[in-house]
């Protein structure tokens, strides 16, 4: 757990330490089926524990930066077939930022980020950006908690571009993180390779984007090949995603959009 949590403070603190240059990072992950190897708290475990170390590496270096609690339960529906997984609907999760947003403000602070580890929640998160921006007057952002990297294999090992959900970074990063909730006697390559032939129509960077659940594909509710993690992957995985996760949050403190810093 990171030092920097804002709700350790007392309210005289928060009065006292927060300023329009504070920035407070709201990790954002998920409870959800992630395949019969991974745990369901996966993207929880991404959002809080690299949201939390780039917080605290962050405040190290300068910046001043807090975290609030990690949320667990978003917006995981294209999983709610799945029985473990856990979600809000879209507009009690669009509720639930949004007056988030409306509390941070309340502090006094001027910078609200998303540490994002769920892929789910984006498209909802950064409608909320503006909506959060509209209504209280942050400056709002939101980052991915998980960069890429060149697969163990190579550029995309053998994922075809589809290695999106429970795939090789993900079981390679819980390895890392907590090898004792992977098992990966279960791990197999669960990659929908007749899609690939559609040029346009894509997961990730095609033209054509199309709603999905995870269980459309004929596999068990994962996308990637999970049978190519390992450790050494994972540790990869965590410093590449620290570093890109710090880095975001120096150029956020000096972030302007009119030009005046």
């Amino acid at each position: 757990m990171t030092g920097r949590l804002l709700t350790e403070l007392s309210g005289p603190e928060v009065v006292a330490r927060v300023t329009k240059d504070t920035i407070v990072v709201q990790p954002t992950g998920a409870v959800e089926h992630h395949g019969p190897h991974l745990p369901l708290i996966t993207d929880f475990l991404l959002a809080d524990r690299i949201g939390g170390a780039a917080v605290e590496r962050a405040a190290a270096e300068g910046l001043d930066v807090w975290q609030l609690p990690t949320l667990a339960f978003t917006k995981s529906d294209e999983h709610s077939w799945a029985p473990g997984t856990v979600w809000l609907d879209e507009d009690t999760m669009f509720d639930t930022v949004v007056q988030i947003g409306r509390a941070v403000a309340l502090t006094g602070a001027g910078n609200l980020v998303f540490a994002n580890g769920h892929g789910g929640n984006v498209a909802l998160l950064q409608v909320a950006l503006r909506e959060i921006r509209k209504r209280h007057g942050l400056k709002t952002f939101l980052m991915p908690t998980l960069a890429r990297v060149p697969g163990p294999d190579g550029e995309d090992a053998d994922e075809r571009g589809f290695g999106i959900h429970g795939g090789a970074a993900e079981t390679s990063m819980i390895l890392h993180l907590r090898p004792d909730l992977v098992d990966m006697s279960k791990a197999e390559r669960w990659v929908p390779d007749h899609l690939a032939e559609f040029e346009r129509i894509r997961f990730n960077g095609g033209p054509v984007s199309f709603g999905w659940l995870s269980n459309d594909f004929g596999t068990p509710g994962v996308v990637g090949d999970a049978s190519r993690a390992s450790a050494s992957y994972g540790q990869a995985l965590w410093d590449v995603s620290l570093d890109e996760a710090v880095a975001s949050l120096h150029e956020i403190a000096r972030f302007d959009p009119a030009g005046r810093g």
